[in-house]
């Protein structure tokens, strides 16, 4: 069975425009090539798509169902071309948690002013590349190194490292906390995109994990108290919420903020997005 996109544009043509022969002229095709194309899709598919008299056309219940699927495939396929033949339009940049955190905003205003041909888009997709290696965008803010050839990355800043506990824990009364601290506590983290691993502590004195795979189940689980959490600043600026304090990590590493793209197929904006982030992470 072969169903052709032509065929199926044939039929909403009829259905949208009520004859054959406004179909024809809506395609722009004769009104024996659009008799000859319907008939062919209803040979394909082994059903009567329209009733047609001397007065009107109109679809039968079968009919009804075909041409709401083929409105989805053809509005699938035009997102497929757009996407394709003008993807440069649009800049999708990915992250998991928390965007770039208080430069998010900044990021968005000045990007609008300085590239207003190429529309900025912040896409959250919570997967260790942020959307990358999903086609989901066409850049990527990641925390971690990405280990797979098939990305390249920069460092666009740097971020520190905090701990998130609620507001009625002993920590949230600390101007500081030190990594040794977290001793007998149970530290959530997200193996998957999170920026927080037992390498962190020696060997001997590494704190309790459970794990979770999304910031807000994370920050649900913190605020009543049940664990504690580490993450980059750029959480405490993007996720502020009721019953949550975020305390410096003083002697943890900061935490290196990344672009991730395709090494083969980078977006030509790429290189502007790198400088602005740069840019705005060394102002703050």
């Amino acid at each position: 069975m072969d169903v052709e996109l032509r065929q199926l544009r044939c039929l909403v043509a009829i259905v949208d425009e009520g004859s054959f022969t406004d179909a024809a002229i809506a395609l722009g095709v004769s009104q024996a090539a659009v008799s000859r194309t319907l008939a062919s899709l209803e040979r394909a598919l082994g059903v009567r798509l329209l009733r047609r008299t001397s007065r009107e056309v109109s679809p039968t219940g079968t009919g009804l169902r075909v041409v709401g699927h083929a409105r989805r495939v053809l509005g699938e396929v035009d997102d497929l071309v757009r996407e394709a033949t003008s993807g440069h339009a649009y800049l999708r940049v990915g992250y998991a948690w928390s965007a770039v955190g208080r430069h998010t905003l900044a990021f968005q205003r000045r990007w609008a002013e300085l590239r207003p041909e190429t529309e900025l888009q912040l896409v959250r997709v919570n997967s260790s590349t942020a959307g990358l290696a999903e086609g989901a965008c066409d850049l990527a803010v990641v925390r971690r190194q990405l280990d797979d050839r098939r990305f390249d990355s920069a460092i666009v800043g740097l971020e520190r490292r905090l701990c998130a506990v609620a507001s009625d824990d002993p920590f949230a009364r600390r101007r500081s906390v030190r990594l040794a601290d977290f001793g007998g506590r149970t530290l959530l983290i997200d193996r998957r995109t999170g920026t927080t691993m037992t390498e962190l502590w020696p060997p001997d004195s590494r704190p309790a994990t459970k794990e979770t795979n999304d910031v807000d189940d994370w920050l649900t689980a913190i605020s009543v108290g049940r664990y504690v959490g580490m993450t980059a600043e750029s959480t405490a600026h993007q996720y502020p919420r009721p019953g949550i304090v975020y305390r410096p990590v003083r002697d943890a590493e900061p935490i290196a903020v990344r672009l991730a793209w395709w090494r083969d197929d980078p977006h030509p904006a790429t290189q502007a997005a790198i400088e602005l982030l740069t840019t705005l992470y060394r102002a703050g």
